[in-house]
């Protein structure tokens, strides 16, 4: 199984690309945002992950393990294959994936071509308490507040969240509530937080 990639990228198209290792092209499927970041000639380390079939062997490339994991977890959801998958990280990161994800909007996987209303729903249905991403998208908070990603209270929704999830809460529950208290008391203390969440 190959696992890796390390060469020069002799040519980029829709949905593939083609690295050269020492001499020998691999044409490689990889998602809408991983080949704008890629340019024909440079020096690059894929990630791959080999899909072996009685008629074919395909390889995907990811620049990072994040947006490997998630075109992993993706397929788990029954109707998402491997063109699906791609689709989705086409068009949304991993964060926004995650976010997505917690805060059950089926809106923005509906923005996917080919990801119908129903698709949407068991996506969220059946990964809503898996981690795709650790990572919240810039100036996306908990249930559509406002918060700036590197703020303090963004940190401390984060750090309430993960707490509420060790006791048991599961993540969506948790953001929900951790989201309505501060929108509520926006100055509220790291344990007050926790202690009000936890009383709901």
């Amino acid at each position: 199984m190959i696992g890796k990639l390390k060469g020069k990228i002799d040519s980029l198209y829709e949905g593939y690309l083609i690295i050269d290792v020492g001499g020998v092209g691999y044409s490689v499927f990889a998602s809408g945002k991983t080949l704008a970041n890629l340019e024909a000639s440079q020096a690059c380390e894929i990630l791959i992950e080999t899909h072996v079939r009685e008629d074919h062997i395909h390889l995907y490339g990811f620049t990072d393990l994040e947006e490997k994991s998630s075109f992993n977890i993706l397929q788990s959801v029954k109707g998402v294959g491997t063109r699906m998958a791609l689709g989705i990280l086409s068009q949304m990161s991993p964060s926004e994936i995650q976010h997505a994800l917690n805060t059950e909007d089926k809106t923005m996987f509906n923005n996917v071509s080919g990801v119908g209303k129903k698709l949407a729903e068991r996506i969220i249905t059946e990964l809503k308490d898996k981690l795709i991403s650790s990572q919240v998208p810039q100036n996306i908070g908990y249930q559509g507040m406002k918060i700036n990603a590197t703020s303090q209270d963004n940190m401390m929704a984060k750090d309430a969240v993960v707490a509420l999830t060790n006791l048991g809460i599961s993540k969506t529950e948790a953001h929900n509530r951790v989201a309505t208290i501060i929108t509520n008391d926006p100055d509220i203390s790291i344990n007050d937080l926790i202690r009000l969440a936890l009383r709901n």
